[in-house]
């Protein structure tokens, strides 16, 4: 291992804890998007060997959010890949640390990444504007499918790469290394296409564009192994419609519209919320502001955490670095992809092209390097300058280190403290029910009364799938539907709450 390497393990052991820090101290490991809390209840489900469950009496009190309810059973909307990996965590009891730990892995892959297209150095200061770059760390302490699907999508270029670095018209024969790389790539592509779908189909736009150019320019060797990797591919692919068919009956059915039937990719009536459907206007308010908060939250420079990809992109150019061009098209091809969902992303920032997030690092890191006359790519060595020339990587780390400066010291925070108690939802919501008295008063139905949802769901921690937990919650739904739960679950004492006297428990509803 070289010194550029421990460096870049030390980055990614710093990333871990970083992550660590955040999903404690900010999100109080606690789900507080529907998205997460209907990835935990699938990993839930999943941990003890099921996908899917009788729906329990009256589905509408019981509500879980993108958790659907089909023919007399219940399952969650979203494909399997990242439930499976969180429902391992859970398993092993350390569900709060999957996404650190994948979040510290994707470090370590996007400096390995650079290191093999740019060199060295532009690996590592990718690696370390990752680690500074809010967009990063916001997602790195959530419970959403993100880092997951960045670890995926960078390995799936990094083996990609890996298994083509011969010119195919001089590859007599592929290697074991070749065709090994080649196996991984085809596997993490096609369980990125397990966890989020669209995000896979616009990742392979430009490297089947690379896949058939290898194809007619290579020899038999080349072929071979360019349809073994795709034979991997649909393989693994077609699982998604097998899951599908095991939730409900019907392996073309997207589970998506059981919850909201609009919720679909595409154009036009029948897509999207807005009257008539989703529309290239739309879509266009979608992306542009999508990517007016993702400028901001990438580095936290502003509206200014573009301004080193021009120069990024001079020097790929420059030195006819088409592997660099097929890494920097990812980001941008996410964002065309997703023009055709109905909605954008701006929270978490631009979160949908999240597993692109390299191509923004890494030809930013090219262009720092590119400004300051560092080596930027593996064969260039670093090189005295002399005159003025000399001032030129000491200006551009001195404006690198304010603007690093001015991120971790003052946007960084402001974003992190942004997300605190987001929608309400806090860890010390759970209180009430923790005391010695509300415990003794289990196990429990818990007819919730809320002023907004999320008081609610923030409960849903204490529950599982399952319903066997001390407290179960549901929703009020009015006296009548309350009421007729009470003789489905006769060995529960029915209890009901209200957020607004969060220590009192009520035997029937107050008036």
């Amino acid at each position: 291992m070289s010194r550029a390497d421990r460096f870049a393990f030390l980055i990614s052991l710093i990333g871990v804890l970083l992550a660590v820090f955040i999903t404690d101290h900010i999100f109080e490991r606690m789900a507080h998007l529907e998205d997460e809390i209907a990835y935990v209840w699938q990993a839930q489900a999943i941990s003890r060997g099921e996908l899917k469950l009788p729906s329990p009496p009256d589905p509408h009190s019981f509500l879980v959010p993108f958790v659907v309810d089909y023919h007399g059973e219940r399952f969650g909307k979203y494909p399997l890949g990242w439930p499976a990996l969180l429902a391992v965590g859970i398993f092993l009891g350390g569900r709060h640390l999957v996404n650190p730990l994948l979040s510290g892995l994707a470090l370590w892959l996007i400096y390995r990444l650079g290191k093999r297209i740019f060199g060295e150095t532009v690996g590592l200061l990718a690696a370390g504007l990752t680690l500074t770059s809010p967009f990063f760390l916001v997602n790195s302490g959530s419970l959403l499918s993100h880092p997951f699907g960045l670890v995926l999508s960078t390995s799936f270029v990094l083996a990609w790469l890996a298994s083509w670095e011969t010119d195919p018209r001089k590859m007599i024969k592929p290697t074991t290394n070749s065709w090994l790389s080649s196996i991984l790539a085809a596997m993490a592509l096609g369980v990125l296409g397990l966890t989020r779908p669209l995000t896979a189909l616009a990742l392979c736009l430009p490297f089947a564009v690379h896949g058939l150019y290898l194809f007619f320019r290579g020899n038999r060797q080349v072929r071979i192994q360019l349809l073994a990797f795709c034979a991997i591919l649909i393989g693994l692919g077609s699982l998604h419609f097998l899951w599908q068919y095991a939730v409900s009956g019907d392996p073309w059915l997207n589970p998506y519209t059981l919850w909201w039937p609009y919720d679909k990719v595409g154009f036009g009536p029948g897509f999207g919320r807005v009257e008539g459907g989703h529309t290239l206007n739309q879509a266009w308010v979608n992306t542009r502001h999508s990517l007016w908060v993702g400028w901001h939250d990438l580095f936290g420079w502003g509206a200014y955490s573009w301004i080193f990809l021009p120069f990024g992109l001079i020097s790929v150019i420059r030195y006819r670095q088409g592997r660099a061009l097929l890494l920097a098209s990812v980001y941008p091809i996410l964002v065309v992809v997703y023009l055709a969902y109905w909605i954008g992303s701006s929270l978490f920032g631009p979160r949908y092209y999240f597993e692109g997030l390299y191509s923004l690092t890494l030809v930013s890191a090219a262009g720092i390097a590119y400004l300051a006359g560092w080596p930027t790519h593996p064969a260039e060595d670093w090189q005295g300058k002399a005159g003025w020339w000399r001032a030129r990587p000491l200006l551009i780390t001195a404006l690198l280190t304010v603007l690093l400066a001015g991120n971790m010291l003052f946007y960084t925070p402001m974003r992190l403290e942004s997300m605190r108690r987001l929608y309400g939802v806090e860890r010390s919501r759970l209180q009430p029910f923790l005391t010695p008295e509300a415990q003794s008063l289990t196990p429990a139905l818990v007819v919730v009364h809320p002023d907004k949802w999320t008081e609610y769901g923030a409960l849903l921690e204490l529950q599982d799938p399952f319903l066997d937990t001390p407290f179960i919650f549901v929703i009020s739904r009015g006296v009548r539907a309350d009421n007729a739960l009470k003789g489905k679950f006769p060995e529960r004492t029915i209890l009901h709450y209200y957020p607004d006297e969060p220590y009192t428990l009520y035997k029937t509803s107050r008036p």
